[in-house]
């Protein structure tokens, strides 16, 4: 599948904990919804539609919807990460619960070829449900406590990625060990190296 632009140099990542916040992160380092074929791409590898979903019927309209949506969530989400509510706070709220109130997909169990059991969907997806899959999930995770309380933003160098703590003790610093981390410690390596030849 022909990828847009936006993914030549960098991968869809889905390291944040919560599928809400896998579609604040499509936002960095740069744009990745630059096409209708990376957004069913990222649909797909979020799980909110099981392998070889039909999304051909996905336009250009879907990319709206969803970046209209993650402006919203990341409204919110930056609100509760100590940002003062601004006066779209409460349009951003009104909206995602709005989004929340449409069903997710309906999930049916098929056998597959080997007798077992897979997830397929009832009907090919809408728009409009996999939008409200996303909000749901930024409901949960916004009236949540415990999960509330892991959200953290990541302290890579430039990296605005927020996602949720869950490691024992919750001392994990960086979006992605394997990105953010990796960058940290080479760059840290650097610098020790930097000192010595000085």
């Amino acid at each position: 599948m022909a990828l847009g632009t936006a993914t030549v140099g960098y991968e869809l990542r889905f390291d944040a904990g919560r599928i809400c916040l896998d579609l604040l992160a499509t936002t960095h380092p740069e744009e990745r919804f630059d096409s209708v074929d990376v957004l069913r791409a990222w649909i797909a590898a979020a799980g909110l539609a099981p392998p070889g979903t039909p999304l051909a019927h996905a336009d250009a309209s879907w990319l709206v919807a969803f970046r209209e949506l993650r402006g919203h969530v990341a409204e919110l989400i930056r609100s509760r990460l100590g940002a003062e509510p601004r006066p779209s706070y409460d349009i951003a709220l009104a909206r995602v619960n709005e989004i929340a109130r449409t069903a997710p997909p309906a999930p049916r169990a098929v056998r597959n070829q080997d007798g077992s059991l897979i997830r397929e969907l009832a009907a090919p997806p809408e728009c409009a449900q996999l939008l409200g899959a996303i909000a749901r999930d930024a409901v949960e995770l916004l009236t949540d406590p415990v999960a509330r309380a892991g959200l953290r933003q990541c302290e890579g160098d430039n990296c605005p990625i927020i996602y949720v703590d869950s490691s024992r003790g919750r001392r994990r610093r960086w979006c992605s060990s394997e990105v953010c981390g990796n960058r940290e410690r080479v760059a840290r390596h650097r610098r020790r190296a930097a000192l010595a030849r000085a």
